[in-house]
């Protein structure tokens, strides 16, 4: 998936971005690498051209026109534009993506979306932070060089007039955002909508956060090891990270809002706060709370009460699957009928989701060795859970470590297959759900556009009807992309399909949600009879003799 940086500089130094797309830097400091003369490291691959000027006199060209016009002078001006286009790693292993095929896409976007801009357009291929990925890099002077003609996209009579600064807006985001989209469904390139929000909002300041308190945790960690001490820790989580693990877990268990809100309070020490019909949460280490929607959109109040009444019904569907089991089995004990015997197997796989919870580890439990009687609640919580887990083995019938263990890896095995089939009726749902609206969306506009290609003045009805022009315009092109015989589809066949694409979703996310929680109950049970035994938690055990667990 291509993502869309925009970065808004006033360094009066244009040399410096031309530096730093030449030569090395530390991506965590933003400083050059020197090698062991003090000299800076020319990057290994990168493409770099220029528009509107030379790519090597870009900085002395800029600096040039802004002395003519008398412009970007004060140092609280904005002098430059740094706008970064990131393509998926895939591509370049799935789509044969390749640095000079990237440098295209960039000259295009670049002449296309700031004509009239002095530009520096440079594909690297050594991956931005470190990702792997292959990205290019669009800086531009905020001063625009060249009069071109209006485009629809300019809010204003001097975008298109030279002498004139850049202007960001929050629809002109959106319109390069549209734009890049366009271009890579064209080039058959991953792409995600960038208009939507995102599940897991993580903004540039919780990444940088998380690289530096990476960095900070290895440091610390290798000279545990080399005092000859094992770290207790070895990833670094944002609060915000800490938060999302919580909210997740809590809430694929939780019937309702209460149940939710006590497990989170109970489990993790995060209160949450519900304001207006709005979710906030509080950190255990913060006084400010943070909201849902800072989080992302899995963690809002709207979602979350969803998944609540799903899991609600969810729990009552395998209730009653349990006692009609029970009553077949009860009323044709002698039978030997196949359709017995299904039933009969459909009953022995049926789970039942138990209270049981992860035993403590007190060496990891920071609280519990700064308190003494916090550690013996601990102790105590932990007897009644490795009670529970041995009575949950007794029941179930494993006298095996390995038994437990095959078990858990056969549960496993239908959870990843359940989540591929609902992952792919998602796909189609996503499509079809494009198609419907790319297809009101172009039945909407369609009499605007039928008199706009009618008048006689057309750059005055564009003019004077932008957004309906464009929107059909968009409409029309993605559809034509979509059909292989170029008919517009049926609004009532889009819809139907649609209908029974949901239903499949809905099964499928029985399905998936079942054996998924099948699977978190079953890994809790293994690693709490790995600490009954004294052994360390693994999901695949060497191969040895089997230990009686019973």
């Amino acid at each position: 998936m291509a993502i869309l940086k925009h970065i808004a500089s006033k360094n009066a130094d244009y040399g410096e971005a031309q530096r730093y797309l030449l030569f090395q830097y530390d991506e965590s400091t933003n400083k050059p690498i020197l090698d062991e003369n003090g000299e800076l490291i020319p990057r290994k691959e990168y493409i770099m051209d220029g528009i509107n000027c030379d790519p090597f006199t870009f900085d002395m060209e800029c600096r040039e026109l802004n002395a003519l016009y008398h412009k970007n002078e004060s140092y609280d001006e904005i002098k430059s534009h740094h706008y970064i286009i990131s393509f998926d790693p895939k591509d370049a292993i799935e789509n044969g993506l390749t640095g000079e095929w990237a440098q295209q896409i960039g000259m295009e976007y670049a002449k296309k979306n700031f004509p009239g801009h002095q530009a520096l357009v440079c594909t690297h291929m050594d991956g931005h932070n470190e990702s792997g990925n292959i990205h290019v890099h669009i800086v531009i002077n905020s001063l625009r060089k060249y009069d071109v003609e209006r485009q629809d996209f300019m809010e204003r009579a001097c975008d298109s007039r030279a002498g004139y600064k850049h202007h960001v807006s929050k629809d002109y985001l959106i319109h390069l955002k549209q734009s890049l989209m366009d271009i890579c469904r064209r080039e058959h390139l991953h792409q995600v909508d960038l208009l939507a929000p995102a599940e897991k909002k993580i903004t540039d300041r919780e990444y940088h956060a998380k690289r530096r308190g990476q960095k900070k945790l290895d440091e610390r960690n290798r000279q545990l090891r080399a005092d000859g001490l094992t770290p207790r820790k070895t990833e670094f989580q944002t609060q915000k990270e800490f938060l999302r693990s919580a909210i997740e877990d809590a809430a694929a268990v939780s019937c309702s809002q209460e149940d939710f809100q006590n497990l989170l309070l109970e489990k993790y020490n995060v209160k949450l706060k519900v304001s207006r019909g709005r979710f906030s949460y509080l950190h255990p280490e913060r006084n400010k709370y943070i909201t849902g929607r800072m989080l992302g959109t899995h963690y809002v109040e709207d979602y979350l009460l969803e998944l609540f009444k799903e899991n609600a019904e969810h729990k009552e569907n395998k209730k009653q699957t349990v006692d009609m089991g029970k009553y077949n089995m009860e009323s044709k004990k002698s039978a030997t009928s196949p359709s017995n015997l299904l039933q009969e197997e459909t009953v022995s796989v049926l789970f039942i989701k138990s209270d049981l919870r992860l035993v403590v580890d007190l060496q990891a439990c920071v609280k519990a060795q700064q308190n003494a009687a916090y550690a013996n609640k601990v102790k105590l919580s932990n007897l009644k859970e490795m009670a529970k887990t041995v009575a949950y083995i007794q029941e179930h019938g494993y006298n095996t470590r390995d038994s437990l263990e095959d078990s858990f890896s056969e549960i496993k095995s239908h959870a990843s297959i359940s989540r591929k089939e609902l992952k792919s009726v998602e796909d189609n749902l996503r499509k079809v759900n494009e198609q419907i609206h790319y297809t009101g969306q172009y039945l909407a506009n369609k009499s605007v556009y039928q008199k706009f290609v009618k008048a006689k003045n057309k750059g005055q009805f564009r003019q004077e009807h932008p957004t309906e022009i464009a929107l059909y315009e968009t409409a029309r092109k993605f559809l034509k992309e979509q059909s292989a015989d170029g008919k517009l589809p049926s609004i009532k066949l889009l819809k139907a399909e649609k209908e029974k694409l949901l239903q499949q979703k809905k099964e499928a996310q029985k399905t998936y949600h079942y054996y998924r929680d099948y699977q978190k109950e079953l890994n809790t049970v293994c690693s709490n009879v790995d600490k009954i035994l004294g052994q360390p938690h693994t999901r695949q055990p060497e191969k040895q003799k089997s230990t009686d667990i019973s």
